[in-house]
């Protein structure tokens, strides 16, 4: 069995980035396009709310589901799978005559985005050892921030280009040429599928069943009470409980009778991966909660176009760009020390963030420039977090069961989102209802960003101190699980 590296492997890295990129940009870049929708297509609040929410909930919903299919049935079939489905999804989307078309199509395009998510890190997973990984999770982590960040502003791009009425059909159109291009790309880089592959494990369909009700009953409630707690189902958490519970039961009787979870819970008793995950959750809560307020508050509060709010937070996605790459090549010299740094930086520049809207409360042309320098400064902190967390998470599993581990770890980061959009979206609301005020209740929202942040801290200062006391050594990205699957071509 050969150890050598595969040749291809940064230009196949960069076609898994790509389309990760698209996945997690159709997150945030529909929201700036929502008026436009409503103007085109007649739609109300509540399907305006399921465009949005209907991708957030099937993308988590079988992301570990399809990060087994991964392990067991090959990546590379998956990654397509995902992809192409995603590419028609895009065209049927813009093509949509009515609300309930879109919905529907949503709601299968978050089901393609998950398919191929977890793929991307059971490839890097698989091609690269050592500080090479580590760079790899670096870019990887650059392109979760300015995918994030810079939906806003690519959003805002397209419609000042194709206007209002019509504009966000090209919101899904963009998606078609680069995803075609990267479809004829990843068949050409790919590593084929099967070789030195163990035997295929039968997939537990009542655990992936179980996991799914679970998921689904837990970020349901969460993502429809952003705009309206009191009409949320707040019922399905009990189902969840339930759902979750039996699960776990599952699970387990599975492993004694035959050996093949869905999940091998042995993943959370790896402490790197338990606690990476566990920060990384919190972390998205408080990450991605940061976006949905600013914008609110820069349209509806400040009367910002689509355009000026995406160039307004620009500034994180530059900062992110920047300090991931930096993170990715040195994790695996300093290691959890540098996440807590990040996470301390995210801190301060959300903290200055909520001081500069404070002082320019209601100035609309002073707020752009007050926010630049702090989202610039939450932005580089924030570098220093995902790639270095998922690097140190992901450092003691094997590549075989990298996507399992995958899937898992982003579950928690779409549960830890929706969590953190709730709350925010209560307090932010709440605030608003109460007093009328966009500058108080951004603020207040911004405290319970800032709060979830502080607890990630805590978590990873923890995990620190823990690890000292243990005498481990915290840069945990220098292990090695073992050699590189072979890869061939097809």
């Amino acid at each position: 069995m050969s150890t050598e590296p595969d040749p291809r492997r940064w230009r196949a890295l960069s076609v898994c980035l790509v389309a990760g990129f698209m996945s997690l940009l159709d997150v945030s870049i529909v929201n700036v396009a929502l008026p436009s929708m409503q103007a085109g297509l007649g739609a109300s609040a509540a399907q305006l709310s399921w465009v949005v929410s209907g991708y957030a909930l099937t993308f988590g919903l079988v992301l570990v589901a399809a990060g087994r299919l991964g392990d067991d049935r090959g990546r590379r079939r998956m990654f397509l799978l995902g992809l192409g489905l995603f590419t028609l999804t895009s065209a049927a989307a813009g093509l949509a005559p009515t609300p309930e078309v879109l919905v529907a199509v949503r709601l299968l395009q978050g089901v393609a985005a998950g398919l191929l998510s977890p793929q991307v890190v059971g490839f890097i997973q698989d091609l690269f050892r050592g500080p090479e990984r580590g760079t790899a999770f670096g870019m990887f982590g650059a392109v979760v921030g300015i995918s994030t960040a810079v939906g806003p502003l690519l959003g805002g791009l397209l419609l000042a280009w194709t206007g209002d009425a019509g504009g966000w059909r090209w919101v899904f159109f963009v998606n078609i040429p680069i995803g075609v291009a990267a479809l004829v790309f990843a068949a050409r880089l790919l590593p084929a599928d099967g070789v030195g592959r163990a035997a295929r494990r039968p997939l537990d369909l009542p655990g992936a069943v179980l996991l799914g009700v679970g998921v689904v009953s837990l970020m349901l409630p969460l993502v429809l009470s952003e705009r309206d707690p009191a009409s949320a189902p707040w019922w399905l958490l009990a189902v969840s409980v339930a759902a979750l519970a039996a699960f776990v039961a599952w699970e387990r009787r599975a492993k004694r009778s035959h050996g093949h979870p869905l999940v091998d819970f042995a993943l959370l008793r790896t402490r790197s991966y338990a606690a990476g995950a566990t920060l990384g959750m919190t972390y998205f809560a408080g990450f991605t909660s940061i976006f949905f307020v600013l914008t609110l508050y820069l349209q509806n509060g400040l009367g910002y176009t689509p355009l000026q709010t995406g160039l307004a937070m620009t500034p994180f996605a530059l900062g992110s760009a920047v300090t991931s790459a930096l993170g990715g090549r040195l994790v695996s010299r300093f290691g959890q020390p540098m996440v807590v740094v990040g996470l301390a930086v995210v801190l301060l520049g959300l903290i200055a963030t909520d001081v500069a809207l404070a002082a320019t409360a209601g100035d609309a042309a002073a707020t752009g420039a007050a926010i630049a320098g702090t989202l610039l400064v939450a932005g580089a902190g924030g570098g220093l977090v995902v790639a270095p967390n998922q690097t140190l998470a992901l450092a003691e599993i094997p590549p075989a069961s990298g996507g399992t581990a995958a899937g898992v770890l982003q579950t928690g980061q779409r549960i830890g989102t929706a969590v953190g959009l709730s709350a925010v979206g209560a307090v932010f609301f709440g605030r608003l209802s109460a007093t009328g005020d966009w500058a108080s209740a951004i603020s207040r929202g911004l405290m319970i960003t800032v709060g979830l942040v502080a607890v990630a801290l805590v978590l990873g200062v923890a995990d620190l101190v823990a690890a000292r006391r243990r005498g481990r050594t915290p840069a945990g990205a220098a292990h090695d699980p073992g050699p590189p699957s072979p890869t061939g071509g097809d």
